[in-house]
């Protein structure tokens, strides 16, 4: 794997070796890894030389909004004619925090059909194997990790200041869950301390992240504990909101961010998840599911609910209702029971 990594920095090197137009496209509703490591990678390639734009395909929730860079980035849900221009002028393509096209939508079907060169930068497993260069690696916790090692790797260590580090301290920070995921090695913990070392003030982006709440968010997590559901034969709390509860409490994209963490924190619960009614859509459930220990959560997500992600963080859906999703889970949950209590 390291010397597959090796050979794939010589030929990033050589294709950032003349300045180019570059876009950076991360996941449809992205997170903090995403933005993060979206805007770290567009600062670190403005410092040297090329002309770089982050194109979403929609607006991450308001809690990223203060982000260094944010101001510039690019929608394609709002202007898809000015992104698609910047596409078609580009000569390379960065995918970060994902590896599957199909989770960028339509903005999927213009870098499908691109000439510029594709690279991914992601920690998912089972990538799709649609760029020219990958830099995929499941074991590490955060996309924003992976894209420090490459940056080092690719001599830009000196380019990285304080807004670099700050957006790479969100990515880490978030998709860790504030270090608590198993995925968390004395690495990434050498890599904070560096970045701290370059001036972020670690207490205020958390705080911009988890403590900055509008009354709809916390309506939200009211009801959801509310609704929270102990089995205690199989260490399992499971939480669900409902459509019509959401869109009373004016619920804002973003607003049920993290809350399936808490029913992590009851004693002796290994796993936690989460049943959200789509407000956009009358037949879909989104699911998130979170765990503790060696409990697989991807695979859990992928062989039951169409969906994927990591050991202890993973993310699905569901047709019908909350209830048809509950109902679905509750029948599958009792034959994971010896994974769950051993």
């Amino acid at each position: 794997m390291w010397n597959m990594k090796i050979e794939n920095i010589k030929v990033l090197k050589t294709l950032l070796s003349e300045s180019r137009d570059l876009i950076i496209i991360p996941h449809t509703n992205p997170d903090g890894d995403a933005i993060g490591s979206c805007l770290a990678l567009s600062h670190v390639l403005k410092r040297n030389g090329h002309n770089s734009s982050v194109i979403c395909p929609n607006k991450p929730p308001h809690f990223l909004h203060w982000s260094p860079g944010f101001n510039d980035i690019l929608y394609f849900d709002s202007e898809p004619e000015n992104c698609q221009k910047k596409i078609e002028k580009s000569t390379l393509i960065f995918t970060l925090d994902f590896n599957d096209l199909n989770r960028i939508g339509e903005l999927g079907d213009l870098v499908k059909s691109s000439s510029s060169k594709k690279i991914m930068i992601d920690h998912h497993r089972d990538p799709k194997k649609y760029a020219d260069l990958m830099f995929s690696d499941p074991e590490i916790g955060s996309t924003c990790e992976l894209l420090f090692e490459i940056m080092i790797s690719l001599g830009f260590e000196k380019s990285i200041d304080r807004d670099i580090s700050t957006c790479i301290y969100l990515g880490i920070m978030t998709d860790t869950g504030s270090f608590q995921y198993s995925s968390v090695t004395s690495r990434t913990h050498q890599i904070v301390a560096q970045l701290i070392d370059k001036g972020i003030n670690q207490n205020e982006i958390h705080n911009k992240v988890y403590n900055d709440s509008s009354s709809s968010r916390l309506k939200v997590l009211g009801s959801a504990l509310s609704n929270l559901n102990l089995l205690e034969d199989l260490k399992t709390a499971y939480m669900f909101l409902k459509r019509n509860d959401l869109e009373k409490f004016d619920y804002q994209k973003g607003d049920s961010e993290g809350i399936v963490n808490y029913g992590l924190s009851l004693k002796n619960v290994l796993f936690s998840v989460i049943f959200i009614e789509d407000t956009n859509d009358n037949n879909n459930v989104k699911i998130s599911f979170r765990s503790q220990g060696e409990f697989s959560c991807n695979e859990f997500a992928g062989e039951h609910f169409n969906g994927g992600g990591h050991i202890n963080a993973a993310g699905g859906r569901n047709d019908g209702n909350a209830e048809d999703a509950i109902n679905k889970f509750l029948k599958i949950l009792p034959n994971y029971k010896e994974k769950l209590i051993n």
